[in-house]
């Protein structure tokens, strides 16, 4: 089997030649199932998909292999709600470690049984948005959801991912934690694994928290990622404007992987495998993508779909693989030499993310209202 490092520079050189194709949903392939109380685990944990790696291990490997035989380039772990926040719900809060872990081997499992020297399969650790957002829920701290996706990620990393995929993003805030969190893993592992950046676009235009697609961006441009982009809460057809801001934004690649359209009064998908396929080979052909999938509602039909359209395609190039190298001002002399004392903010910037709003200047000379406006942003 190859290690870490094998498998993240054949990521990199997969990307240069074709786009790639993730695979599809992994709840809907499991209500396909019929699964009982039993399945899970006892009426109490019925629902929780992540618990079906223990209890049901035999089912979660069959999805990953008709993923793969679908075509798919990347899998993603059965991780969702593998957070202890989110396994708090079912009692599970201390197992979050060893369900991802677990999670992680079956999809490596499978991506080892159809890997070969021409064409390697990766597994992406899936890291969903939890069920808590600083912006949107309350009723979590920072700290406390950078501890929740730590013990997440490390045993997906533990397990075997080659990659990590921060999905279905909400809130920017959760984001940031989540790396900070693959931070903290990557220097005490050392090695860091690709990331990439997934977040949703509710119909009314922006994601739950109220960040825009270029917001979103511009809050994650900083963190070196193998990818941002899109996925679920709509099908392609809304996500088009997204995905054209944020591919003229970026400087790393793009992903997409939408739903089979939205859901009708019965909560069924109607994008059929060709016609998501056929939304799709627009974003493909403006040269607006390099990974693409599927999110609710898509089997590996819909995958089979994609790979038949865009398995040929040249990748569009990517700023990610281009050097930017730029020269700094040079500061003027401080009298007296030796560098001028670095300012409250300078000193918390690198201890922890820093909040900068834009005030319009107060009515009147008295600044005491405006002050105290900026401290409650």
């Amino acid at each position: 089997m190859a290690s870490k490092s094998d498998r993240i520079r054949s990521l990199h050189l997969a990307l240069g030649e074709r786009i790639l194709i993730l695979d599809g949903a992994m709840g809907t392939m499991l209500q396909q199932r019929d699964l009982t109380a039993a399945d899970f685990g006892g009426a109490d944990l019925e629902g929780c998909n992540e618990n079906l790696c223990r209890t049901r291990p035999d089912v979660i490997l069959d999805v990953h292999r008709a993923y793969f035989e679908a075509g798919s380039d990347i899998v993603e772990t059965n991780t969702f709600g593998s957070t202890p926040l989110v396994l708090a719900e079912y009692g599970l809060a201390a197992d979050a470690y060893e369900l991802s872990r677990r999670a992680a081997e079956l999809a490596r499992q499978a991506a080892d049984e159809f890997s070969t020297p021409h064409r390697p399969r990766f597994v992406a650790g899936a890291m969903g948005p939890t069920t808590r957002s600083i912006t949107v829920t309350g009723g979590v701290t920072f700290p406390q959801l950078v501890e929740s996706f730590y013990k997440q990620a490390k045993g997906l990393y533990d397990g075997g991912a080659d990659l990590f995929l921060i999905e279905t993003a909400q809130d920017t805030r959760n984001v940031k934690a989540a790396l900070l969190a693959l931070d903290r893993l990557a220097a005490e592992a050392g090695v860091r694994l690709p990331v990439m950046v997934s977040g949703t676009i509710e119909p009314m235009g922006t994601m739950l928290a109220g960040q825009t697609a270029d917001a979103f961006y511009a809050s994650v441009a900083h963190a070196g990622l193998l990818s941002i982009g899109l996925n679920c809460a709509t099908g392609p057809e809304f996500m088009t404007d997204h995905i054209r801001t944020i591919h003229e934004m970026a400087r790393t690649r793009v992903s997409c992987y939408p739903n089979a359209g939205l859901p009708n009064e019965e909560g069924r998908y109607l994008e059929t495998p060709e016609s998501l396929a056929r939304q799709l080979e627009k974003f493909v052909d403006h040269g607006w993508i390099n990974i693409l999938g599927g999110c609710c509602g898509t089997t590996p039909a819909h995958i089979a779909a994609m790979k038949k359209v865009f398995d040929a395609w040249t990748p569009p190039p990517s700023a990610a693989t281009v050097t930017f190298v730029s020269t700094p001002t040079p500061e003027p002399p401080t009298p007296g030499g030796g560098p001028p004392p670095a300012s409250r903010f300078a000193a918390n910037l690198g201890k922890r993310f820093q909040v900068s709003v834009e005030l319009d200047p107060p009515k009147g000379t008295n600044p005491a209202k405006i002050i105290e406006g900026a401290r409650l942003c």
